[in-house]
């Protein structure tokens, strides 16, 4: 298996991807979201890259089965059903909806990711049994990491590095990347306590100072869940073999 990490989106283009098995990383907060919603029984998650494309699918959707999530600078955008709050995401809100998902960062670099053989999506809390998932299949990977604003970010280079790092405990065989190799030291110094880590990043910051301390926590619940989360024809599901 060879393994590769994007460290941005804007380090290739969509294109880029064609044939590939992409893994796409966004832990504040678009990734741990999904998570969060495909493991309270969302139906289905529609990412999209802009408010505009959101509204326009949102306008063709039938009764109350459809919601409306997102953010703008951290915090919720006028007239959607939710944010990017991973709490918001509980199973009395979203059990067998379709949501559409504009964010920042992660909503975008998965749309920008579209053209992969194989999409799938991970954070913290996926982060175990997405390793042995992807050793399973057998293929290389490259892992995207949304950043911030389209830059480098902590938090997912450091999610990375912990990805690559389980995926070379499975296959030690495994060849990685200059940046699979960077991602893998910057992990080390954090994996005993991501909390921390989060906290000190500049989104983890931004989003203290907004009230959503307890997105970070939730962030770093590491293998809370063992979803799959896999993009496929538009849309987002979990994974059902």
């Amino acid at each position: 298996m060879k393994i590769h990490v994007l460290l941005s989106p804007l380090n290739a283009d969509e294109l880029y991807f064609t044939g590939k098995t992409t893994v796409v990383i966004d832990v504040l907060r678009a990734t741990t979201s999904i998570i969060y919603a495909l493991n309270n029984g969302a139906r289905e998650i529609i990412p999209v890259n802009t408010i505009e494309f959101a509204m326009k699918v949102s306008g063709n959707a039938f009764g109350g089965s459809t919601l409306l999530a997102g953010e703008r600078n951290a915090e919720k955008i006028d007239g959607f059903s939710l944010g990017n709050s991973p709490l918001e995401f509980t199973e009395e809100v979203v059990k067998n909806k379709s949501i559409i998902l504009y964010t920042t960062n992660g909503s975008r670099a998965v749309v920008r990711a579209k053209f992969s053989e194989n999409l799938y999506i991970c954070s913290f809390n996926n982060l175990p049994g997405m390793a042995e998932f992807l050793v399973s299949r057998g293929n290389d990977v490259t892992i995207l990491c949304s950043g911030w604003n389209g830059m480098f970010c902590m938090e997912d280079t450091v999610c990375a590095g912990r990805l690559v790092s389980e995926l070379m405990k499975a296959g030690p065989d495994s060849e990685i990347s200059d940046a699979a190799r960077a991602a893998l030291i910057l992990n080390k110094p954090f994996s005993e306590n991501y909390l921390d880590m989060l906290t000190d990043t500049e989104h983890g910051k931004l989003l203290k100072s907004k009230g959503f301390e307890d997105d970070l926590e939730a962030a770093c619940r590491f293998g809370s869940t063992d979803i799959i989360p896999v993009y496929s024809g538009g849309t987002i599901k979990a994974y059902s073999g």
